[in-house]
Formats: structure tokens, sequence, C-alpha cells
């Protein structure tokens, strides 16, 4: 214990004006040689001397202020998670519904916060003086930029679009509500400081907040399927994430720094022998981003789970899960590992193209009476949308820029909200078929003649048909940032596969107005549906058909700068 503290304050010592006696000194009380021998008596005064040089010459420096705008719609979601769980422990059992509420209603604030951050230059906070970068920004652990400000805008918007279809799933399936709507904050609360994480610190611990009440929300099932889709989920990323804290040591160990623009700095001058360390450890990172977004090979644990779960939550997971790793995935390939852009551009470019073709084949083999299947058919069609997302990441990389992240983003924006519409006719469907099969969506149109039109709708923009409008525009541009990066072998494979993607699209689509086994007018032999779930289905499919008409609103962030 002594040589293990005395060496580096020999060190130290050494290294005044004054020092080098007293650190000879040292040597010598642990029965080593002395450099240059001094007399014992000096031995305080030059202590002195030593500590006074290790001091800090401004300790003001060292404090720093918080912006407390800037990590507001994180902070207020984690706060409201507090608020929901001390709540629940003194509320009355008749009076917890009020938490459903309550967390949609503190959602709603967390998206207002957003809007300070809008105008002008990206704010930051957390920041260490002198790290090396590119940008103002580079020694910042948070950076509220258009880049986390759209992400931020998906996750908590997605949080809230799940929570509305949650009010009633709660009290009819009789799930915890103190439990439920805690880990559905928490996980909103990761998902919202995620992308404004400029350190892998803070990128893993984010993504993990993000992930594990992911798992609980999953379990909270308690029909046997619940249980076995937890675990699935678990154990797939706990491995992944293993993978992942690996890579980030060895990028850590190579570079020196977990700050993303100071690890691109170290690995543009890294010597030799320490570039296959950090390639390896570049490669173990991106594989645990790979799972997060549910990308081949990693995607076995998708569908089971979004079978297994509570409907809002597969939903969420499907949206603001994935959006959470994209986010991840683009701020340490376009920032961190960006002086290996061509190669990681390449790998992100085969992962597209296996993603969406293992993704839509599987969605192919979707049969019409299999228990779930319809879910299914969403776990697999949400495979295909991420090997989508991947194009632009892969342009990114071989263009040498972020600017192709623009059509990540846009379509992002765009599958979050047709997809969790989806999740809620889904549902709608499941509270009178709780099999969910595919053959139970036939002559919907007869029983509920708007949730079948807004089926229809939220189906046609997945496909990317009119009247579907957006959809069809948020595939030309992530097609069009595969061309202008000159991957047009990747955009051929798109091409084919959203023609591929057409069939079951539109067979499902069809079936919708075929006629079924049950053709009593509209609103006769049935349960009203509760009123969060329709008004829910109401606002998403209004705001799908607003884009469709005004698709300008969302494609804007293609062609402007994020970071």
């Amino acid at each position: 214990m002594t040589a293990t503290i005395a060496g580096p304050v020999a060190a130290a010592l050494s290294s005044t004006p004054s020092g080098a006696a007293a650190a000879s000194a040292g040597h010598q009380l642990l029965g080593q040689p002395a450099v240059n021998p001094t007399p014992l008596a000096l031995v305080p005064h030059q202590l002195a001397g030593a500590v006074q040089h290790l001091a800090v010459a401004n300790p003001g420096t060292l404090i720093q202020s918080v912006d407390w705008v800037a990590i507001a719609p994180p902070l207020i979601t984690a706060l409201a998670a507090l608020l929901v769980l001390l709540a629940d422990l003194f509320l009355p059992q008749g009076r917890k519904k009020l938490l459903g509420p309550l967390t949609a209603a503190a959602l709603l604030v967390a998206l207002l916060s957003l809007l300070p951050l809008t105008g002008g230059h990206p704010r930051s906070t957390f920041c260490a003086p002198n790290v090396a970068g590119a940008t103002d920004n580079a020694g910042c652990s948070y950076v509220a930029d258009h880049f986390a400000l759209v992400f931020q805008l998906l996750a908590l918007g997605g949080a809230l679009i799940a929570a509305l279809l949650s009010l009633h799933a709660v009290r009819e399936q009789r799930l915890p509500a103190g439990e439920y709507w805690f880990l559905l904050l928490s996980s909103a609360a990761g998902a919202a400081l995620l992308p404004a994480s400029r350190d892998l610190a803070t990128l893993v611990i984010a993504l993990e907040v993000v992930s594990l009440p992911s798992f609980a929300l999953v379990a909270l099932k308690r029909d046997g399927r619940g249980g076995e889709a937890a675990l699935k989920f678990f154990l797939s990323s706990v491995t992944a994430t293993a993978v992942m804290l690996l890579g980030v040591g060895f990028v850590y160990a190579a570079t020196g720094s977990l700050h993303l623009a100071a690890v691109a700095d170290g690995l543009g001058h890294l010597p030799a022998q320490l570039r296959p360390l950090a390639e390896a450890g570049a490669a173990l990172t991106l594989v645990g981003f790979a799972f997060k977004v549910a990308a081949v090979p990693f995607h076995f644990w998708v569908p089971d789970t979004y079978a297994g779960a509570p409907l809002p939550v597969a939903g969420y997971l499907s949206v603001v899960g994935k959006a959470a790793g994209f986010a991840g995935l683009a701020l340490v390939t376009t920032i961190a590992f960006r002086p290996y852009g061509h190669t990681w551009g390449l790998l992100l470019a085969v992962l597209a193209a296996v993603t969406m073709t293992a993704g839509n084949v599987a969605a192919l083999r979707q049969r019409g009476d299999s228990a779930q299947g319809a879910v299914r058919l969403l776990a697999w069609s949400s495979v295909a949308q991420a090997g989508y997302l991947l194009v632009p990441l892969a342009a990114a990389g071989y263009a040498g820029t972020p600017r192709p992240l623009g059509a990540t983003v846009a379509y992002a924006l765009i599958y979050g909200l047709v997809n969790l519409g989806a999740f809620g006719v889904a549902a709608l469907v499941a509270r009178t078929s709780p099999a969910n099969r595919l053959d139970d969506y036939q002559g919907l149109y007869a029983r509920d003649r708007w949730a079948a039109l807004a089926m229809a709708f939220f189906l046609l923009c997945l496909a990317g048909l009119p009247p579907g409008v957006v959809g069809l525009f948020g595939k030309v541009v992530v097609f069009r940032s595969a061309v202008d990066a000159g991957l047009g072998w990747l955009a051929v494979i798109m091409a084919v596969n959203v023609v591929i993607a057409l069939y079951y699209y539109l067979m499902w689509t069809a079936k919708l107005f075929a006629p079924g086994p049950e053709t009593a007018p509209c609103g006769m032999g049935r349960q009203r549906p509760p009123a969060s779930l329709t008004g829910t289905l109401g606002l998403t499919a209004t705001a799908a058909v607003v884009l469709s008409l005004a698709p300008q609103l969302v494609l804007q962030v293609v062609g402007g700068s994020l970071f």
C-alpha cells in the first residue's frame, strides 16, 4: 500500500523545482536508492511546495453552471417518473387511475420544453476544458443541437402516444399502474437523454436507461408469453451490452478519451500498434447499437418480444426504442468513428441490405390464421424499416459528411407516427379478437369504418403508396441519399424490397374491406371502444394526413444542418 501511494507522490514531488530532494527522501524511506540524498528535516517544507505546485491555479474554472433549460426534456421526464413512483405509494387504490393522465401530462410538458431550444445556436452543458475536437462543444457531455432536438421530439412524442394508448390497457389488462407508468417514464427519460449525449459513457448509460425498464414493461403482461418474451429480450440485450462495453473499453484504451470528438481526433493520430485495438473496439461498439435497432443478425428477439408484450409497449419499442438506437448509432459513427467512415459505411450498407431483405421475406411468410400474426407482421415490418433507416447512415460514411443523416431523421419521424397508429388499431381489434390474427381484420370496414380507414392509411404510408404521400416522400429521400453517395447497388436492393413489401401491405389492406364473417352495421352489436383509444387513433391519423398534405413539415430536416 505504501509503495503504491509513494510512487505517484514521488513523481509529483520530483516535478517541482524544490521537490526532487523530497522525492529522493521518499525513496530512502521505502528502502530504495536515493538519486539525490537530502536531510529528512527538509521534507515538510518541500512537501508544502509540492502541494502548492499541484494546486489548481484558478479553482473557479472547475465550477460550472448547469444549463437547466438545455437538460429540461430528460430532466422533466425523470422527475415525473419519481413523482409517479411516490404517488403510487400514497394514493388509495381507487385513485391510482390518475397516474396515467399524470404521465401523459408530464410527457406533454417535456415536449413543450423543447420549444425554448429551437432558436439560436446549440446549447451545451457539463463541459470539460481543453478537450480536442473540431467543434466548440467538443468537450461537452450534453449538447442540445438540431440532431438532439429532433430525436427528442420523436422519443417524447412516441412515448406520449404510447402512454395514451396504454390508458385503457392498464385498466383492462389489470397491469400494476404505478410500476407501468414509472417504467414508461424512466425509459422515455433515457431516450430523451441519449441523442444529446456526446461522450461514450453517457451514451451507454442512456441506452441502458432506455432498455432496462423496457424488459420489465414486457414482463408485466402476466399470461405466460410476457415472461418468455421479456427473458428473450433481456438475454439478447445484456449480451449486446457486454459486447458494446468491451468495445468502448478498447476505444478508450486506444484514444485515451470518452468524448466523441476527442475520440475522432485520437483515431486520426493513432500509432500503428494501437490501430487493431481501436478497430476492434469500433466494431464491437457498433454491434451493441445494431442490436438496439434490430439489424440482422441481431433481430431474433423482435417478433417474440412484440407478440408477448402489451400492444402499447410493443409499439413503444418499435418506435422509441429503435429511435434511441439509431440516435446512438448515428452519433458514434458520424462523430466518434469519422476517420473510419468508409469502413463502417460499407458495413452499414451490407447490414441495411440484409436487414430489409430478411424483414420483408419473413413478413411474407406470416399466415392469416396464426395467433398474433398481425403483431408479428408488424414486428417483421419494423425490421425491414430498420434496414431502410440504415441506408442514409451508410451514405454518410461514404460521403464523409453527416448531411445524409437528415434522410434518416425525416424517415424516422414518418415511420414513428404511422407505426404507432398501426399498433393502436391492432390494440383496438385485440379487444374483441385477443388472438389478433390477420384474418380477424377481414371485414373490419363493416364493423368499424373509421378504424379500417385509419389502418388502411397507416399501411399505405408504410408501403409508400398514395394517398400515404408522406411515406412515399420518406422513401424517396432515403433512396436519393444512397444514389448521391454512390451506393447504386444498395438503392437497387432497396427498390426491390419496397416492391416486395407492397404485397403484404396491400394484402392486409384488402382484408380490411373484404366481406367478413360479421357484417352487422357499424356501431351495432359491439362494445364502444374507450375514448382514449379512439382519440389517440384520431390524433395519429390526423397527423399522418396533415403530413401527407404538407410533407415539407418533416422533409425540411433533410436539407438543414443537424450538428
